[in-house]
């Protein structure tokens, strides 16, 4: 057996703590991850993400001073997991805006039952396909790129060992919520304009032409047209939605005001 010289000790104890301080952030963020972070991938291989991004990042982080004592490693592990879960919501809400916005553009067009269960969360069919579309157009992007320099940049606004403030951090949060919502507000605009015109014009031709089943005629109609939206405006709105994730990547507490 090769003994280690007595020297060495310490900084070995001090690099493991380095590397176990990063990979807790670091996995409670990928845990979160749109695309590496989903249900559907398996845990070990969310742990060899964790692991990989850890060991990338690594190097540009600053060594924390370990403090002696329990009370001080307690806080630090609580702290490295609170920003990790606070960044990864963060990047979550921009999937959950895609659902949603997939929602609201399926109960417009009545598409809101065709293949609801395909997903691992009960989502319509318009909110599948923009999930699944927008988390692969995120991959081909770079996404684990931009991911790579977020958690780079993450210890410049949150320092290793840091708490963020309670207030800072709920505000914050607020915003990003807000900000879903009129995300996935805006991204779903066209087919909510399009059954607003839809129901006006069936409204009128059901008062001009009472005996006229317009219900029979003009649920085809709707359908095709929720189709034939999406088939059209779904590069736009991936487009549209692209730009806020990587903009919420770039500057992630500037992105929402």
């Amino acid at each position: 057996m090769i003994a280690l010289p007595p020297e060495l000790l310490p900084q070995l104890g001090d690099g493991l703590w380095h590397l176990f301080a990063v990979f807790l952030r670091v996995s409670a963020l990928v845990s979160l991850l749109p695309a590496f972070g989903e249900r559907s991938i398996p845990t070990r291989v969310k742990l060899g993400i964790s692991v990989a991004f850890t060991l990338i990042i690594l190097p540009a982080t600053p060594a924390p001073i370990p403090a002696p004592g329990l009370l001080p490693m307690v806080r630090l592990i609580v702290t490295e997991i609170l920003i990790g879960v606070a960044l990864g919501l963060g990047l979550r809400l921009f999937v959950l805006a895609l659902q949603t916005a997939g929602s609201i553009a399926a109960q417009a067009t009545s598409l809101s039952q065709i293949l609801g269960g395909a997903a691992a969360d009960p989502v319509p069919a318009m909110g599948y396909v923009l999930t699944l579309a927008g988390l692969t157009l995120a991959v081909l992007l770079g996404l684990h790129v931009h991911v790579a320099q977020f958690l780079i940049h993450s210890y410049m606004l949150f320092p290793m060992g840091v708490a963020p403030a309670v207030s800072d951090l709920s505000e914050w949060g607020v915003q990003r919520i807000a900000r879903s919502f009129s995300l996935a507000f805006s991204l779903a605009m066209p087919l909510v304009i399009a059954s607003l015109i839809y129901n006006l014009a069936l409204g009128v031709i059901n008062r001009a032409m009472p005996q006229l089943m317009v219900a029979f005629v003009g649920a085809p109609a709707i359908t095709f047209a929720g189709l034939f939206l999406l088939f059209a405006g779904t590069p736009l709105i991936l487009s549209v939605w692209a730009d806020a994730l990587f903009s919420f990547i770039v500057n992630p507490v500037g992105a929402s005001r």
